[in-house]
């Protein structure tokens, strides 16, 4: 196992929010655009899904005050409506480096627990940076939600 392997990072959020509508917003690329962008400020520009084993997704984030760009494309491996997501992802400034994405969709009550793990991050400093990205992203999907 290589070193890349052991970076690993588990977010596990809970949504007030049926699991359609939240498998809708890891799916749609309206939704996606609305939400997905790990720093404040940010928009997301593009946002591009062929949900389908094979497909592709790509996104693009930008800072709208200086026109900074992060991006990051993928293809989906899993496809289990509202139950299971794994893809692939790939930063564009890192085309070397792939990391994979799995996410889990469960729901009780009416609320939606999605447990992601995002793996093979390639350095300490990317792993801290996409953790505060991903939870920044989350907590404008809960904002999302809750609209």
């Amino acid at each position: 196992m290589t070193e890349d392997h052991l970076r690993v990072l588990h977010i596990e959020r809970t949504f007030d929010a049926p699991v359609e509508r939240v498998f809708e917003a890891w799916t749609s690329e309206e939704v996606l655009r609305r939400w997905l962008h790990g720093m404040p400020g940010w928009e997301t520009p593009t946002a591009e899904v062929d949900l389908r084993v094979g497909g592709r997704i790509r996104i693009v984030m930008r800072d709208p005050t200086d026109g900074t760009e992060a991006g990051a494309t993928g293809e989906y491996r899993v496809v289990e409506p509202t139950r299971r997501l794994v893809f692939t992802w790939v930063w564009d400034d890192q085309p070397d480096k792939p990391q994979l994405i799995e996410l889990e969709f469960s729901e009780r009550d009416g609320r939606t627990t999605v447990l992601m793990t995002n793996s093979a991050i390639p350095t300490d400093d990317r792993l801290e940076s996409q953790e505060r990205g991903w939870q920044f992203c989350y907590d404008n999907l809960e904002r999302l939600l809750l609209g």
